[in-house]
């Protein structure tokens, strides 16, 4: 992935509450330059609240969101909940990858049984990782299972 290539996402949100780990995902979506825009919320109530913000101009919504699992009040799966009540419109056009330093089998099967999450990322975020994330034209061209929304 080079840094003078055209950002494979129009726009990418990470949730994440620790500052350090949203600095590292930044500096690594920037670098690589994986997406033109990026939205980083540091819990999971700012981002529903900023992807209900969006239903009326669906263009505006990220395409892919990196979503920790280990937050306060609300934590990942707590979102994803959340996320299916929000209007169809909003759930069609965002994909969702855990990104998370959770080693707890538990966590990583919750996540691949639930229908919203198309793959389960290790923290830190990196090259390799983003390089294995596929995009043409705001679609994901690799899926590793089929999302239903």
């Amino acid at each position: 992935m080079s840094t003078t290539a055209t950002p494979p996402c129009k726009k990418v949100m990470v949730i994440d509450d620790n500052d350090v780990d949203l600095y590292i995902a930044e500096l690594c979506i920037q670098h690589f330059s994986f997406a033109k825009e990026l939205v980083l919320q540091q819990s999971a109530r700012k981002a529903l609240d900023y992807l209900l913000s969006l239903k009326d101009n669906p263009g505006e919504l990220p395409e892919l969101i990196f979503l920790d699992i280990r937050m306060p009040e609300i934590d990942g799966f707590g979102f994803l909940d959340e996320y299916e009540k929000l209007p169809e419109i909003i759930r069609k056009k965002s994909i969702i990858m855990m990104l998370s330093s959770s080693l707890n089998e538990e966590d990583h099967e919750r996540a691949a049984k639930n229908k919203f999450v198309d793959r389960f990322l290790t923290k830190p975020l990196n090259k390799e990782k983003l390089e294995g994330i596929k995009f043409i034209e705001g679609r994901l061209i690799n899926p590793q299972k089929s999302v239903t929304q």
